[in-house]
C-alpha cells in the first residue's frame, strides 16, 4: 500500500513511517502542514492517508480541513484521522462527506498498539469506515441525554455504535454474542425509528451512523 503521512510532530511521523514500513506498506510522502499534505496527494496519487487533525500554523482543524478537501476532490480517497483528544465535531466533519472509499478516525493512542492502528488503516483502505471506540462511547453517552436518537432501545444504541465503528452485521453479532439475524432485526428497526425509506445504494447504514454521529454536535 502506497500511504502519504501528514503529521507535524517528527518523532511521532517517523515513528509511523518505521512502523508502516515494517508492515509491508510503502510511506510515499511525508507532510508537516495541511498544505504538504494537499501538495504530495495531488503528486503522489496514494492509496491512502494518514493525517493528524490538528497541524501549523494555527494548530487547531488544518489537518481535518485538508482531509475534507482531498476527499472532495478524490471521491473515494481512504482517510484515517489521527486525533489527541476526543473531539467529536471533527468526526462528524469527516463523515459528513460520506464514507466512500473507506474512511476513519482514530485516538493518536491507538498508535501505541500496533495491532489495532494497522488494522484500522487496513481497513480504511479497504472501503470501510472506521471510529474509534473511545469516540463512539463518549457519543453514546451524550445521546442518552440530548439526541433525537431516543426512540432506540439500548440495544439498539450498541447495534448503531457498532455501525458507527464500522463493524458488518456479523462482526456486530460476533461482538454483542446475539444471532446475524437478530442483528439484522435490530438495524430494521434502527432505520425505521430513525425514519429513513428502503432504498437500493445501502445509503441507509451511512445515513444512520451520520445521524448518530452529529447528535453529539
Amino acid at each position: 500500500m502506497r500511504v502519504v503521512i501528514a503529521e507535524d510532530s517528527v518523532l511521532l511521523r517517523d515513528g509511523l513511517v518505521r512502523l508502516l514500513a515494517e508492515d509491508g506498506h510503502e510511506v510515499v510522502a511525508v507532510a508537516g502542514d495541511a498544505a504538504e499534505l494537499v501538495a504530495a496527494v495531488e503528486r503522489e496519487r496514494p492509496d491512502a492517508v494518514v493525517a493528524d487533525v490538528r497541524m501549523p500554523p494555527t494548530h487547531t482543524d488544518e489537518g481535518i480541513r485538508a482531509a475534507v478537501e482531498l476527499r472532495q476532490r478524490h471521491p473515494g480517497l481512504p482517510v484515517l484521522v489521527l486525533s489527541q483528544y476526543v473531539e467529536e465535531r471533527y468526526a462528524s466533519e469527516l463523515f459528513a462527506g460520506g464514507t466512500e472509499g473507506g474512511v476513519g478516525y482514530l485516538l493518536k493512542d491507538r498508535v501505541t498498539d500496533v495491532r489495532a492502528f494497522l488494522d484500522a488503516l487496513r481497513r480504511v483502505a479497504e472501503g470501510e469506515s472506521v471510529v474509534d471506540g473511545e469516540v463512539v462511547a463518549q457519543l453514546v453517552a451524550r445521546s442518552r441525554e440530548t439526541s433525537p436518537l431516543d426512540e432506540l432501545s439500548a440495544r439498539e444504541r450498541e447495534v448503531l455504535a457498532l455501525m458507527a465503528e464500522g463493524l458488518s452485521n456479523a462482526a456486530i453479532a460476533q461482538r454483542l454474542v446475539i444471532t446475524e439475524r437478530a442483528v439484522e432485526k435490530h438495524v430494521r428497526s434502527i432505520f425505521q425509528k430513525l425514519r429513513l425509506p428502503p432504498d437500493e445504494t445501502g445509503n441507509r447504514r451511512v445515513i444512520a451512523v451520520l445521524r448518530f454521529l452529529e447528535s453529539a454536535r
